[in-house]
């Protein structure tokens, strides 16, 4: 543990389970992409937890909300940001968050809704 880090909780957010306890030496804030254990995630949300010590309070702990994410070769960045899925496809929702409105959870790779924008 380095001595500025503190206690990070990564909670998926659906269905809400924890993930466990880590410590980053990062700030990661909502769409920005954690990798824990392998396995990459979407940050939704961030809460900090504060305690009171001594008539002060003082960051406790974070948790972090997250979702599911792409593996990297599925992402593209487009006008300085990230975007998930087919940049190509007329369907594409130009989010880091939902690839397609026609199919989100994806894989674009052979979808039968593609249309060249």
């Amino acid at each position: 543990m380095e001595p500025n880090s503190l206690p990070t909780e990564i909670i998926l957010a659906q269905p809400r389970t924890t993930l466990g306890r880590v410590y980053l030496n990062w700030n990661p804030q909502p769409g920005h992409y954690v990798d824990v254990e392998g396995q990459f995630y979407t940050v939704l949300e961030r809460r900090q937890r504060y305690r009171l010590r001594s008539g002060r309070y003082r960051l406790h702990n974070i948790a972090l909300y997250v979702q599911s994410a792409p593996r990297p070769q599925e992402m593209s960045q487009v006008d300085g940001r990230w975007v998930i899925g087919d940049v190509t496809c007329r369907y594409n929702a130009g989010s880091e968050l939902v690839r397609c409105a026609v199919n989100p959870d994806g894989p674009c790779a052979g979808c039968r809704a593609y249309e060249p924008n």
